[in-house]
């Protein structure tokens, strides 16, 4: 049996707990340590086994390679998706960062030799636009021209026999 639990206790406590159910019956618990403060809780499952003390005897070693051995291929798995994820992340990270660093070179390049620039006039007093000019006359609703200005009226009922079409 402690041949069998060897692998689990290499990197961590195991606890082991025997108790007595009926005359005929005990019960293992096999519950392993967290190793590290951040480590999966699925590490820490343990294994219970039932029965009477002959079967323990002789099943309880297999059950347990088995479990060490789903054991370490659930850390396994876990540590290499840690590692995936961290490297996607990594990745994800210098992609945005090498996105960010080309819309700035974009951003501060010089414009062409080629390219002619358009010289503008100082404007006089008499021939600059003021404000109230420039913008054009109409009566401000609020609504930054989503809707028509002008509302049209609804259109007149017509009755018949006192009642409104």
């Amino acid at each position: 049996m402690f041949v069998e639990l060897m692998p689990l206790l290499a990197g961590r406590t195991v606890l082991i707990t025997v108790a007595k159910v009926d005359d005929k019956t005990i019960r293992v618990n096999v519950i392993p340590a967290l190793a590290k403060a951040d480590e999966n809780p699925a590490l820490t499952t343990p294994l219970t086994y039932t029965g009477p003390p002959e079967e323990l005897d002789a099943e309880l070693g297999k059950h347990l390679a088995g479990y060490v051995q789903t054991h370490q291929q659930t850390a396994s798995t876990l540590a290499e998706a840690k590692a995936t994820l961290e490297a996607a992340a990594k990745a994800a990270q210098e992609e945005a960062k090498r996105k960010a660093e080309e819309r700035k070179k974009v951003t501060q390049k010089p414009p062409d030799k080629g390219t002619t620039v358009l010289a503008t006039e100082p404007a006089s007093a008499s021939s600059s636009p003021t404000p109230a000019e420039a913008a054009p006359s109409s009566p401000s609703t609020g609504t930054l021209g989503l809707f028509p200005l002008t509302t049209s009226e609804p259109a007149p009922t017509q009755s018949k026999g006192g009642l409104a079409l």
